[in-house]
């Protein structure tokens, strides 16, 4: 399938144009980058969301499904991000597509992408509905292990469509239709809200599951939104020609291993990101709840806070990917440097932010006073490393869209676990650095892990340059194939 140049819709990855000043340039790509960054934003939030109204639901029901819903969340999260990231590969390729305007290549990419999707979602339905060892391994009370197995065997139910919806986001972010997966993200966490209502308190004429009713809320949830998003890209005159059943791709190994190789260390980035934060939660257990509530209230506003430099980074991914396949390398490069301003800029804000409500805000989360003190304390020093947390994921967001994942995956493993991780635990439980700091020492270290990253990733962003197989090739050289 070809499309001629001028077909293309150029609202939402407008080519830059090189005649302008170098201050309206720059102004008018950080315009695009709101534009992709900002449905991107909601679509986000919408997902941290659901999160927050199972966690509040089942903990209306009882104790013990809260704590199963939370253990079996620790669980299928994990490898849910590990296959976002590797799906997230899709984003640049057919940004880069697009760019080059060489359509033809999008739909095969696509269908490849769907393809990886089945897989994953095999895997994680046999893993999820077979968790009985782990949860052996935690010692958990009988009741609460069934129900922690019990919501995972009724989510598992929703995988398909879980990493279908992933999938399809290549395609839509990639063509920088950025509101699509907004709105499907909305629609899902507004149906997930009444359907937890029915499940898991037993209205309508059903029985009350507990937290075991969330997990079928939340598949339930997931269908609807893949299902209704499905019927959209079927019927949208925007994706009249990138049509699933009439641009049907069959498998081809040549692009699954080309997804994979930039998709792989993607996702085990942000599941080596994940993990430190979990096992981090894990070595403070010893200390009291006292600690751990201090602890998970400053990871939680941090995590909010997140969500904006974190949409600004998977718009520039798009952007710079867009800009590299349309041949605008120095427009590229533009928006890749001139992105760590505006990030650096909006880290100070959040900085101050911090430093100045932090007592405030630990008031919102909690009514006692030493969960409060202890909140307030890791808030300042969670305000120290916004500028090195923001940079870095500035930073690695650009090296996506140049497609360079490989290097960047262990520039993050050895920043987090082998600066940040061993300095935090030398520095909460021993005095061989300083006097035991307790879990202030696991902040100090992630400031640690954060900043390593940051200059780590900022010298292989400024000395960069694509390789020549990286660039896109010519459109004749490209037909009949999606490796680029």
């Amino acid at each position: 399938m070809s499309v001629p140049s001028n077909a293309m819709d150029e609202s939402h990855q407008p080519l830059p144009e090189a005649r302008q000043p170098l201050t309206r340039r720059t102004l008018a790509e950080w315009k695009t980058l709101a534009a992709l960054g900002g449905p991107i934003l909601i679509a986000q939030v919408a997902q941290m969301a659901n999160g927050v109204i199972d966690t509040v639901m089942a903990g209306h029901a009882s104790a013990e499904d809260l704590a199963a819903v939370g253990i079996g969340s620790s669980l299928w999260m994990p490898l849910f991000l590990f296959f976002m990231g590797l799906l997230g590969a899709l984003q640049p390729i057919i940004s880069g597509y697009n760019g080059a305007r060489t359509t033809e290549r999008i739909m095969p990419a696509t269908w490849q992408g769907l393809y990886i999707a089945g897989a994953g979602t095999v895997i994680m339905a046999l893993l999820l509905t077979n968790v009985h060892p782990v949860l052996a391994q935690l010692n958990l009370e009988p009741h609460t292990a069934g129900i922690t197995q019990g919501y995972l065997d009724a989510f598992a139910w929703g995988i398909p469509a879980l990493l279908l919806i992933n999938a399809l986001r290549g395609l839509t972010d990639g063509l920088g239709h950025t509101r699509v997966i907004m709105v499907f993200s909305v629609l899902g966490t507004l149906v997930n809200l009444p359907l937890n209502y029915i499940f898991i308190y037993g209205k309508l004429g059903l029985p009350a599951m507990g937290g075991i009713g969330c997990g079928w809320a939340t598949a339930l949830s997931n269908g609807v939104a893949a299902i209704a998003m499905l019927i959209y890209l079927n019927r949208s005159r925007s994706y009249r020609r990138f049509h699933l059943i009439a641009d049907w791709a069959r498998p081809d190994w040549q692009g699954i291993r080309y997804i994979l190789r930039l998709g792989v260390p993607i996702g085990f980035t942000i599941f080596v990101e994940a993990s430190m934060f979990a096992v981090i939660a894990l070595f403070l257990a010893p200390l009291g709840p006292v600690v751990v509530a201090g602890h998970q209230i400053a990871l939680n506003v941090v995590s909010l806070l997140f969500m904006l430099p974190l949409s600004l980074g998977m718009a520039l991914t798009l952007r710079v990917s867009f800009l590299v396949g349309a041949r605008a390398p120095d427009t590229a490069r533009l928006i890749s440097r001139s992105s760590l301003i505006l990030a650096a800029s909006i880290a100070l804000v959040f900085a101050l932010l911090l430093f100045t409500f932090s007592r405030p805000i630990a008031a919102l989360y909690s009514s006692e006073a030493d969960v409060q003190a202890v909140s307030v304390r890791l808030l300042t020093f969670a305000a120290m490393f916004q500028i090195a947390d923001v940079i870095q994921v500035t930073c690695i967001s650009a090296l996506r869209g140049y497609k360079d994942t490989g290097v960047p995956m262990f520039i993050m493993l050895f920043s987090f676990w082998g600066v940040g991780l061993p300095l935090g635990y030398v520095l909460t439980f021993t005095d061989w650095l300083l006097p035991a700091l307790g879990a202030a020492g696991f902040w100090v270290g992630l400031t640690a892990g954060l900043t390593s990253a940051s200059l780590l990733l900022g010298w292989r962003l400024f000395r960069y340059r694509p390789t020549r197989h990286e660039l896109p090739p010519s459109r004749r050289s490209q037909a009949g194939s999606i490796n680029g």
